[in-house]
This record gives structure tokens, sequence and C-alpha cells, in this order.
């Protein structure tokens, strides 16, 4: 299996795997939900997975792919306040947690770039298959 037809199934492990935490271990993802949200932060940490598992879904399809790819860069996208929110609690824990809250900061860039380049793929592969059926009705 080539590098690029790998990109999407090991995003969209990713994204499953991250769900899955949301469900497994909500408790660590309350903490980070922005107060300004309404609710509860339970209900956005369910939420929050449920789309991801979503989107890992779309993505292992190739007739959803696109869609799902660019969704996926705008959830990255829609949950970086809860990745500044950690970052400023955690401002006062030891070095090592520090780091790894702030490192997730500018983790979500590569990750939306990344989402973008699988619905680039994935739409040029759709274009590519309707050259091909077009070209022969000709």
């Amino acid at each position: 299996m080539s590098r690029s037809a790998r990109s999407p199934l090991l995003l969209a492990g990713l994204l499953a795997a991250a769900g899955t935490a949301h469900f497994a271990a909500p408790r660590q993802f309350d903490h980070i939900v922005p107060r300004s949200l309404p609710g509860s932060p339970r209900s956005w940490t369910y939420a929050s997975g449920a789309a991801e598992l979503a989107l890992a879904a779309g993505l292992a399809l190739p007739r959803t792919r696109r869609t799902a790819a660019l969704a996926a860069a705008a959830f990255f996208v829609g949950v970086f306040p809860a990745n500044v929110k950690m970052a400023v609690d955690w401002r006062h824990r030891p070095a090592p947690q520090r780091a790894a809250a702030l490192g997730r900061l500018p983790l979500q860039v590569p990750l939306v770039l990344w989402a973008r380049g699988v619905a680039k793929a994935a739409g040029n592969a759709g274009n590519a298959g309707n050259a091909v059926s077009t070209e022969g009705r000709a």
C-alpha cells in the first residue's frame, strides 16, 4: 500500500483512537472543555468523541473521504480552544506536563494540513475517476 493510500487510514486511526479515548476516559477531557461553552463538560467530551469516531469512519471510506477530511480539518481548528485552555490551566504543573500541554498547540497545524492533504488527494482521485468514466462515453 502506497504512502498516499495509507495516509487517510492513518488519520482515521488517529481520530478513532482519540474518539474512543473520549468514552473510555472522559474525565481527562472534561477538564479541557472551555467554561464558556453551554452545558456540561461531559456532554462536550462525548460529543467531540462521537464526532471523532464519525470522522474516522468517513475517512476510512473512499466515497466519503474528501468530505470527512475537510470536516476533520475544521474539527482540528474547532478544538484548538480546548488545547489553549489546557496549556493555560497546566502552566503551573511540572515541566513535562507543561511541555505536553504546550506541545499540543502547534500540533494542530500539521493535523489541519494533513486533513486538507487527504481531502485534496481524495478530490484528485475522484476527478481522475470521472475523467476516465466520461472518456469512454464520448
